[in-house]
Parts: structure tokens; sequence; C-alpha cells
């Protein structure tokens, strides 16, 4: 008796989460095809892909919503209801949503990663150091003093960027060229 009443919907409940296990599958397997070509840490590419669920799950549920009979006219005012309290809870934080973007902007389109030494061009605060994190709302600098820093990801958007090779830096050389000398001199047993 179920089955026969519910066909239709539990047929298209079964291509709603097929369709949702493929695109999901194919998202993430280009966004790991994106890291692995262009050498993005692997921490990285786990953020990006808890983005995904979270946007394919939304729309999951949405779908199972108005497959299993959800009238459309109450589901948008319920719709616009969250969304309206969704967008006064970022509005009242809206640097978090800005770094969320721009931590998955610069995912996927600057020269810069993880390792990398950067020079920071801000007039008021210059910084420079190399990338220990690149985290959801900011990154994590270590400076040649040894500091850590932590600079937010939308900043990162706005102030001009140098990439410097370690190699142009003398703090980080001689550092590197002691301990080659002290791994040369240990005898090998």
């Amino acid at each position: 008796m179920f089955l026969e009443v519910y066909a239709s919907q539990i047929i298209l409940t079964l291509i709603h989460i097929s369709l949702f296990v493929i695109t999901r599958w194919v998202m993430i397997r280009i966004v790991k095809r994106f890291a692995k070509n262009s050498e993005r840490v692997e921490h990285r590419t786990g953020l990006i892909i808890k983005y995904i669920d979270f946007g394919t799950i939304f729309l999951l549920i949405l779908g199972l919503i108005l497959i299993w009979g959800v009238d459309v006219k109450n589901l948008g005012v319920v719709m616009s209801s969250v969304f309206a309290v969704i967008g006064v809870g970022f509005f009242a934080q809206w640097s978090i949503l800005c770094n969320i973007t721009s931590g998955v902007i610069m995912f996927f389109t600057f020269p810069y990663k993880i390792g990398d030494f950067i020079k920071i061009h801000d007039k008021d605060f210059p910084n420079e150091g190399i990338i220990e994190d690149i985290k959801t709302f900011h990154l994590i600098l270590k400076t040649n003093q040894g500091e850590i820093i932590t600079y937010p990801n939308s900043l990162m958007l706005q102030k001009g960027v140098s990439v410097i090779k370690v190699e142009d830096i003398p703090e980080y050389t001689s550092e590197e060229d002691e301990l080659d000398q002290n791994v040369k001199e240990q005898p090998i047993d």
C-alpha cells in the first residue's frame, strides 16, 4: 500500500540522492585534481571539500522537501524567513563571511601557498614571513624573529602581496647551510 501510494516520490528520491552522490563525487575529484596540479596542501583541500559537502547537502535537503510534497508557497515563506535571519546574522558578522569567501578564492586563484615566504605591502602594518597555514578565516605567518602573526584572509585580497624565494633571504639560507654542514660532519654508522 505504501509503495503504491508513494511510488513516484520514492523513485524521485532515489534519483535525487543518486544525482547528489554523483555531483559530490565529481566536484571533489575536480578539487583534488586542481589541488594536485597546483601543489596545494591536503588540509586546504579538505576545507574546500567541507564547503562542497555543506552546499550539496543543503541542496539535497531542499530537493527532498520539494519531492515529498511541501507546498512551494509555504516553503518560500519559510526559506525567506530563514534567509532573512541568516542575512541579519551575516550582516552583523560580515567579516566572517568575507574571510571564508576570501579563503576559497585564495585556494583556487592565488600564487602563494603554505611554505612560501611573502611580504604584505600594508602602509600601516607591513608584514613578512613564511606562510605556516591558511585557515578558514585567516592565514598564519611566521616572521624572521619567530613571531606568529594571524592575518585575515579578506585583507590578503585587499593588500599587495609579494612572494619571495626563500633562497633570496639571508636569514633562512644561512641556517639551512649550517644544518647541511652539521649533517655532513656526522659519521655514518
